[in-house]
């Protein structure tokens, strides 16, 4: 059973309203709908309170809902990119810095080398870090629509 589902069993079974269940866990009523209609999932801190109300507890809600738990488990496909030492970003900065490279012998203008060098290699040492910022980003937007 998805979390969402549970949630609002539980609500029901206390008998009580989306509105009681804003006020006990200090968050709006479209958090409570989007939850109950797992259109999102709550916060750590939110769910502990939801436990709770509910009186159960998280590792209740995480044995019931298998897409909750692919959503927190981390593949072994994931922890072998994270030790990659070549990762697109680093092909990605490389050919930044030789394209501002080659622009430059081309126009006569070393200021084009610099800027495509530091973009380059700040590609290459954050790019993770860029994809996971774009990730939050879009996450953000979808969420707010």
């Amino acid at each position: 059973m998805r979390l969402g589902n549970q949630l609002e069993k539980l609500r029901e079974e206390q008998k009580m309203s989306q509105e009681e269940a804003v006020k006990q866990v200090g968050v709006s009523v479209q958090h409570i709908h989007k939850w109950e209609n797992n259109q999102s999932y709550p916060e750590i801190q939110h769910l502990l309170k939801l436990g709770d109300i509910y009186r159960t507890t998280i590792d209740e809600f995480i044995k019931k809902d298998a897409a909750l738990q692919n959503k927190i488990n981390i593949s072994e496909e994931e922890k072998e990119d994270d030790d990659e030492l070549l990762h697109p970003g680093f092909y990605i900065g490389i050919g930044i810095m030789f394209l501002g490279t080659f622009l430059s012998l081309i126009i006569g203008n070393l200021t084009i080398t610099m800027v495509t060098n530091i973009a380059g290699m700040l590609i290459i040492c954050f790019y993770k870090e860029i994809l996971k910022l774009l990730k939050d980003i879009k996450k953000d937007f979808y969420e707010q629509g």
